[in-house]
């Protein structure tokens, strides 16, 4: 898959909402988004128009492939898959999002953000039931267990994530324990437990047209 390397704040003025792709950054009161308040272009805030109906759904296809860090052939897959599988699309869509293993990792709190998430993963920090995985958008299931790998976790920046992780704001499917710096998959994640800023209905209105 290709990366992603275009900036992040011109994609959370362009949604018209904070999709957190830069961490704390985007909480920031001197972030961009906070700053300039309207869609990025040389006109400024006078060059903001009505979108359509197609314009509105496109905007939430994208803004839900910009927080899972997706390209649109690879989104398109999960939302396939959905539509094919037993029962609701837009649930189907969210479990298959929501438990690729670099989600996994930025909800459990071992990461800052999805990207960050996904170098770990590709460096051979995160290990999945004691064995080292190096695909970001491998498929955790329920009962797994999600680990920063042993000889890693002296590393300050490790550390320093684990030492931020609140308990309180956890996903009521996941359960963490920073101290062992692992987490554990306990059901399946639902739609309105994900607090996502994107519509799921405007999502698959878009695809089936």
């Amino acid at each position: 898959m290709g990366k992603d390397i275009g900036p992040k704040f011109k994609k959370e003025r362009r949604a018209g909402v904070k999709l957190m792709l830069r961490g704390k950054s985007s909480d920031s009161p001197q972030s961009p988004f906070v700053k300039r308040s309207y869609p990025p272009g040389i006109h400024g805030p006078k060059g903001q128009t009505r979108k359509t109906q197609f314009g509105l759904q496109l905007m939430e296809k994208q803004k839900a492939k910009w927080i899972y860090g997706l390209r649109e052939k690879q989104f398109k897959k999960y939302y396939e898959k959905a539509l094919t599988s037993e029962g609701d699309t837009g649930d189907n869509l969210i479990k298959l999002l929501e438990t690729r293993l670099d989600n996994v990792v930025f909800r459990c709190g071992f990461a800052t953000t999805r990207r960050q998430a996904r170098q770990f993963i590709n460096h051979w920090h995160i290990t999945v039931n004691g064995k080292k995985v190096d695909r970001p958008s491998f498929a955790i299931s329920v009962g797994d267990v999600i680990a920063i790998r042993e000889k890693s976790q002296k590393s300050p920046v490790f550390k320093e994530n684990v030492a931020g992780i609140m308990l309180e704001n956890m996903p009521d499917w996941l359960s963490v324990d920073p101290e062992k710096m692992e987490g554990k998959v306990i059901s399946l994640p639902k739609s309105e437990e994900t607090n996502n800023v994107f519509d799921l209905t405007s999502i698959i209105e878009f695809y089936s047209r």
